[in-house]
């Protein structure tokens, strides 16, 4: 029988020693026992007999066995298992929506065969430490994948599958049921619906959608349109973070012009030399930045036109601690009236109906200087009189006329009748 050599190829790529696996599919026990089957099932993806292997990842857990050949593990880069990302551990919709990459593998039998084919002889002339095709060309990190990405095994993925005879209330294993004895999910939950070769394309994945959202959700540092701001804030620093270990660090970006720390509200501000060195520094440090094991915070500085109008706005200090209003001062005062051509000039609030003959006024003496006794002081005058009144030594002393005296205003009249 002649066989090609791309049989033979396929034929040493289906026999490795072990899976690809990733740390949740392997379990936490570093001992584990493996059987393994040659050309036990066909791939998954592109339909053809691979080696399975088979193990427990630990203690009350499920068996997992592989589920695609080690030639689609690679061209994506996924377990063999769950089929999830071995960098990121995110689906491959996420990993690819974060990269902006598009790979489209064929469907039809005849294309994927093709692809598969080309993929393997690229996979031969590789070195095994980077994945091929469109993602070994992109970029090497996704701020958003970074984000989303699990850092830790989640060994909770490798629980048994819910008993289906316990919840029909027909399980008559007790304890010993190998399967879960809990609720079952919702049926019209996303999650309840998921495909293999949905998640392998990177297509109508419940799971990717979720995370999706959550990444539309998270907070992002927007760069302020005024181009003089150079300054970084970085808070929650507490008392252990020098200003030597913040240089270390920020100081790969650019130029600093000057470094202050406020112990007090434990935060600092750096100021870079140049606006490019600035943003760069925000988006290589925001949600990011850890010294000393404290996760710090890192925003952009406000100008200076900025931060005085917001405090006064929303009376908090340039530190953003809010202040507390003091007691005792006076509140806002009332704006003044507008200027108007027919305003009225009643200053002294007199009836208007009153004669201006009566409008008497009198200029209090000086500080310091005694007021004359009646009839010897400075008399009333009339701003009703033709002429200005006369010299203070030539007026002869006389009754005091008060205009509570004259009879045209309310009360004169009882008032006389009274004396």
């Amino acid at each position: 029988m002649v066989r090609s050599l791309t049989e033979d190829v396929v034929s040493v790529k289906q026999q490795m020693d072990f899976p690809i696996l990733c740390q949740t599919c392997l379990g936490e026990n570093p001992y584990i026992r493996m059987s393994k089957e040659k050309y036990g099932k066909e791939c998954k993806i592109c339909a053809r007999p691979f080696t399975v292997f088979r193990w427990c990842p630990g203690t009350r857990m499920r068996f997992k066995k592989t589920e695609v050949c080690q030639t689609c593990s690679k061209m994506k880069n996924v377990c063999q298992t769950c089929l999830l990302d071995l960098e990121y551990g995110l689906p491959i919709q996420v990993r690819d929506t974060g990269l902006d990459i598009k790979d489209d593998v064929p469907k039809s039998d005849v294309n994927k065969e093709y692809y598969t084919q080309n993929a393997e002889r690229e996979i031969g002339n590789s070195d095994g430490t980077r994945p091929v095709g469109l993602l070994g060309k992109a970029p090497s990190s996704s701020e958003m994948l970074l984000k989303l990405a699990r850092t830790t095994p989640y060994y909770k993925r490798n629980r048994p599958h819910i008993c289906s005879f316990w919840v029909k209330g027909e399980c008559k294993r007790g304890e010993e049921c190998p399967y879960r004895h809990e609720k079952p999910t919702d049926p019209d939950d996303p999650l309840a619906d998921q495909n293999i070769k949905d998640r392998y394309y990177g297509i109508n994945d419940p799971v990717a959608d979720k995370l999706l959202k959550r990444a539309s959700t998270m907070p992002r540092l927007d760069t302020p349109e005024d181009k003089t701001i150079t300054t970084l804030y970085v808070g929650g620093m507490g008392d252990t973070i020098s200003d030597a270990e913040l240089r270390n660090h920020f100081y790969q970006f650019g130029e600093i012009r000057t470094t202050t720390i406020v112990q007090r509200q434990q935060c600092a501000f750096i100021q870079f030399a140049t606006r490019q060195a600035a943003e760069l520094a925000a988006e290589k440090s925001f949600n990011k930045l850890i010294i000393n094991g404290r996760r710090l915070t890192v925003k952009w500085g406000r100008s200076q036109a900025a931060r005085g109008k917001e405090a006064y706005q929303d009376g908090v200090s340039e530190m953003g601690t809010r202040l507390d209003p003091v007691p005792g001062l006076p509140g806002a005062l009332p704006p003044p009236p507008a200027l108007e051509e027919d305003a009225p000039t009643n200053y002294f609030n007199l009836d208007p109906g009153t004669s201006p003959n009566v409008m008497n006024i009198s200029l209090p003496p000086p500080p310091g200087i005694n007021p004359p006794p009646p009839g010897f002081g400075a008399p009333m005058f009339h701003m009703g009189s033709m002429g200005p009144p006369p010299p203070m030594g030539m007026r002869p002393p006389g009754h005091i006329h008060y205009p509570s005296q004259d009879p045209q205003r309310m009360g004169a009249h009882a008032a006389r009748h009274g004396d």
